[in-house]
């Protein structure tokens, strides 16, 4: 407990003595101040954790002390003094922003109970704020690997789109790091402060889908016991994104489009259209024009999320990353597992650069990883690499096929073969839904 700071406010010198010897038997260091002023001057000079602050105060009283306080640092938890029998002053000071309110006279152990509970969630609001900052970090744009000029390009497009609030598109195959990117243009963007929500329109049925995306009043159908709060809502002033539109149904895309263009949408059950103010990052891998000839895809909703296209190249394109990433995951897999693995061999090294990584950085990320586990020593062996990746029969047709669809063909296949079979693991490996895998196989004849 010596680590927290509490400022106590209050005119009457004897009550403020009493609580400070109070608290700091309990372990804190605590200060003291005479009225609300003299407060906010120990408020802008230490680190302070918990106000206990009395409700009638000369100058600035309690309650409107607390906007000032919370302006100041709005971590910080507040507990008012009542005198008996003023019980709306402590609830007009929780309405304002105080964390709880005591009765002058009440018990030690109430205080202190008080002030324990105020301090665990001045804590966990500070545990939250370094989680979402070390996760921004993380997902910024100085953070995306790569030195190739493609990628170079396609960072600066991104970071172009983040100082707007554009409808942002982003397209490639799988695995080439669009959720990646998504993330970094939301923390790049005026919205960082609020959530990123992200949803994979191919692993939910249409359904659940509607549901999960708009919410629902309680009676909307069977099962329907209590409102539900929809993923735009949970977006509200922040960003959602829409990983694999194109699988979307196309009697949702009508809804998807009235988002956008008037900022509303209505619920299942409910009569009255609910405001919200989310961006969209949409994100495919399919071609959305051959899309609208087939007539899977709204036209009108493609123009409206295509206002700013961003096209991430894949791996085999920009071969100079290979290696940044392969170094990137080896250091990164080799601290997590403890092991003390330095480098990769050369010859293991051209390899890496000769293969035309259909899976993109989902795949090299899997197969670095499994040479991580494999590698005993500190240099990573061409023998640590899975065998059939090199037996060009699988290169081949690759490298001579300008078609998304071959690459994505064998791809899904090289996973099923490694995963003996069990499709679920395989569409988590491919990023995929397993309703898409499905789609898949039989789209491409891999199975009936």
């Amino acid at each position: 407990m010596s680590d927290s700071n509490i400022l106590i406010i209050d005119d009457e010198k004897e009550l403020r003595t009493l609580l400070s010897r109070l608290l700091k038997l309990d372990g804190y260091k605590v200060f003291e101040a005479n009225d609300g002023e003299e407060g906010l001057n120990i408020l802008n000079q230490e680190e302070i954790h918990v106000v206990i602050s009395d409700v009638k105060l000369p100058g600035i009283s309690g309650i409107d002390l607390i906007p000032k306080i919370k302006e100041i640092n709005n971590k910080i938890e507040i507990v008012v003094l009542t005198a008996y029998g003023t019980i709306t002053d402590g609830v007009t000071a929780i309405k304002r922003g105080a964390f709880d309110y005591i009765t002058k006279g009440d018990e030690d152990n109430k205080i202190l109970t008080a002030v324990e509970r105020a301090l665990e969630k001045s804590n966990m609001s500070k545990r939250i704020e370094q989680l979402e900052k070390r996760v921004g970090e993380k997902y910024n744009f100085e953070n995306i690997t790569g030195k190739s000029l493609r990628i170079r390009e396609v960072v600066h497009l991104a970071k172009r789109a983040a100082e707007t609030d554009v409808t942002v598109l982003l397209t490639g195959e799988t695995g080439t790091g669009k959720e990646i990117f998504a993330q970094a243009i939301h923390n790049g963007s005026k919205r960082y402060k609020h959530s990123f929500v992200a949803i994979n329109c191919s692993a939910i049925s249409k359904d659940l889908l509607e549901s999960e995306m708009f919410g629902y009043k309680a009676g909307a159908f069977t099962g329907a016991v209590k409102n539900k709060k929809g993923l735009f809502e949970e977006a509200n002033e922040g960003t959602i994104f829409l990983d694999e539109i194109g699988e979307m149904d196309i009697s949702l895309q009508s809804k998807i489009l009235r988002v956008l263009e008037t900022n509303e949408f209505i619920k299942s059950g409910d009569t009255k259209p609910t405001q919200v103010n989310a961006r969209i990052i949409a994100a495919t891998n399919k071609n959305l024009n051959e899309e609208i000839e087939k007539g899977n895809f709204r036209p009108d909703l493609f123009y409206r999320i295509n206002t700013m296209k961003i096209e991430l190249p894949p791996l085999r394109e920009r071969p100079e990353d290979i290696i940044v990433f392969a170094e990137y995951f080896v250091k990164s897999y080799a601290q997590h597992m403890n092991k003390n693995i330095t480098s990769i061999d050369e010859e293991c090294m051209r390899k890496l650069k000769e293969y035309s990584f259909p899976g993109n950085i989902r795949e090299l990320r899997n197969i670095i990883e499994r040479a991580v586990i494999l590698t005993d020593g500190n240099i990573i062996l061409p023998s640590a690499l899975p065998k059939d990746m090199f037996t060009g029969k699988k290169n081949i047709p690759i490298l001579n096929s300008g078609k998304l669809e071959d690459v994505e063909k064998l791809y899904i296949v090289k996973v099923l073969e490694e995963n003996e079979g069990n499709k679920p693991q395989a569409a988590e490996i491919l990023g995929i839904g397993l309703t898409t895998l499905y789609r898949k196989l039989k789209e491409y004849g891999i199975e009936e």
